[in-house]
Order: C-alpha cells, then structure tokens, then sequence
C-alpha cells in the first residue's frame, strides 16, 4: 500500500463507490435547492435533483472554505501520511485557493509530511478519469513526488467535449446572454463546447439540432483521441437526465473507434456542475491530444 494519500474535490462526479474502491478521499462541496443548504456527499438522489430544477427550482453552489479543508487533510497527517490532493479547474472554481491555504497552515505544523495542491485543469467525469488513471499510477508503483509530476506533465492530455440541448441553465449563470439564449431556443442551437489548457469552458461550434451535435462531439474524439480510431484507452461520459443522449452518442463513438466498444463509462453529473449546466448536458472524456489553446 502507498504511503500517501490522493485526495480530490466531490466534483469529480465518479460514484461513491468508485471513490471508496479506487481508494481516492474526497472533500465535498456544497449545494442549495431553493434556499435548503445540502453537503455534495452523493446521497441526495440525482434524479430529484434534476426533477427539481426542471420545475424551476433554484440552484447555488459554495466551495470547500479552507477549514473544512483542514478538516479533511488533518486525520491523514495525523497517520503518518503524506497527501497529493487536485482541485476543480481554477478555470471554473476558485476551491484551490482555499486548499493552498489550508496547506500552508498544515506545513507549519507537520514540517516533516508533504502536501501536493495540483489544480486539475479538469473537471466532472473527465476530473473523474484523471483520478483514475492516477490512482492507477499509484497501484502500479509511482512514488507521490513521480505521481506529482507525472500530473503537472500529462493533464492537458485529458480531453473534454461537451454539449448542452438546454441553454437555460447558462443564461442563468451568465454564460451565454438572455438574447444569445433566446435566440439558441427557438433556432434548437446546441453549443459544442470544450475546456481549454487554462481550464475554462469554452464553446467552440454552434449547431443546430440533438442529432448533428452528438455526431460533431464524437468525431472530436476520433479527431483528438490518442491514436486516433485506434484508441482503446479509458473514455467517461457524464450526462445530467438525458441518459438516451448518451447512449446515442456512445453508439456515434464506437462507430468512428471500434477500440471502445463495450468499454465506455457513464456517470452522473453531480449536484454541484449541475447546479450550472442544468439537465440536458453530455460530456464526453478521453486522452488524447494536448489542450494547446
């Protein structure tokens, strides 16, 4: 067994389970339906979740504040254990701030134990897979200073395409503006969007209809995907209740790379990014070409 720990933010959007199997801690965020504070723990029921803000209930988000961070790291220094912890994208979240805080006050007191804050430059189910695949690192041998490094080196390599059939929920937090928003609905515009290597959202493509984004998101992964239609590495896809649009686009991706047929990952996104993306959002992650822009 390591002699560390790896430790990531609930944003990750892997299942409880997963977490507890791959032996990966998690700090929580936080999450409100109309007002009524919930901890990002897993266990308020995702589909009342969604059920809940398509009846226009109103959703918002708070970050893990640096004594909540303290209290998550302490028990582990306390043990003897030095900690590697990713945060959610700073392009999205302002969490690692608070970890950095905490981590400092920590060194001061276990001089002799080291804290790895990484910003992930990832987020949902693509967070999700880098977590994985370090915690395959870790099973396989890497010390946490080769870990750390090999973090800092590979994660731009980390792919995320997503899409959203609502614009709703990104008027809301101001992403897309009331007119743009307005405009999207009535023509059925269906934004392709991606995350940069600064870890931002950013919509690339406009199309109209379900149909011709699901099958332009697939052929980013043929397009961007290590080794392109011979890819056979790990692939996530995150959806918030639109599990047929999932399934849709899986059939796209395994027609375009045989390599991941039967292999390809679906979970939820969680309560915390889909306080922001709403119901009606696909994501799709895979390594493959590093993010330049």
């Amino acid at each position: 067994m390591a002699d560390y720990v790896i430790s990531c933010c609930s944003t990750a959007d892997l299942t409880l389970d997963h977490f507890k199997k791959r032996d990966l801690e998690v700090a929580k965020f936080h999450f409100e339906i109309d007002g009524k504070p919930y901890l990002d723990d897993g266990e308020f029921p995702i589909e009342d979740f969604y059920n809940a803000m398509a009846k226009g209930a109103m959703t918002k988000t708070s970050q893990i504040n640096v004594d909540e961070y303290i209290n998550h790291f302490t028990p582990f220094l306390e043990e003897g254990k030095d900690i590697i912890h990713l945060t959610l994208s700073s392009g999205i979240s302002g969490t690692i701030n608070s970890a950095n805080i905490a981590a400092d006050e920590l060194r001061e007191k276990y001089p002799e134990r080291k804290i790895y804050i990484i910003d992930s430059l990832a987020a949902s189910s693509g967070y999700g897979l880098l977590m994985d695949t370090i915690a395959d690192k870790r099973d396989a041998g890497m010390t946490i200073d080769e870990l750390k490094n090999w973090v800092l080196e590979h994660r731009l390599e980390l792919n995320h395409w997503f899409f959203t059939t609502d614009l709703t929920y990104l008027v809301r937090g101001g992403r897309v503006s009331k007119a743009a928003g307005w405009f999207g609905g009535a023509l059925k515009i269906c934004p392709l969007l991606n995350v940069d290597n600064q870890g931002r959202l950013i919509a690339r493509q406009k199309l109209r209809g379900k149909p011709a984004v699901i099958k332009a998101c697939a052929k980013k992964m043929l397009e961007n995907a290590l080794y392109g239609d011979k890819y056979n590495g790990k692939c996530y896809i995150s959806q918030s209740a639109c599990r047929g649009d999932a399934d849709q686009l899986i059939k796209e991706v395994e027609a375009l790379i045989p390599g991941v047929k039967g292999r390809i990952e679906v979970y939820d996104i969680g309560t915390t990014i889909g306080s922001h993306t709403g119901p009606g959002t696909i994501a799709l992650f895979f390594w493959g070409n590093k993010r330049e822009d």
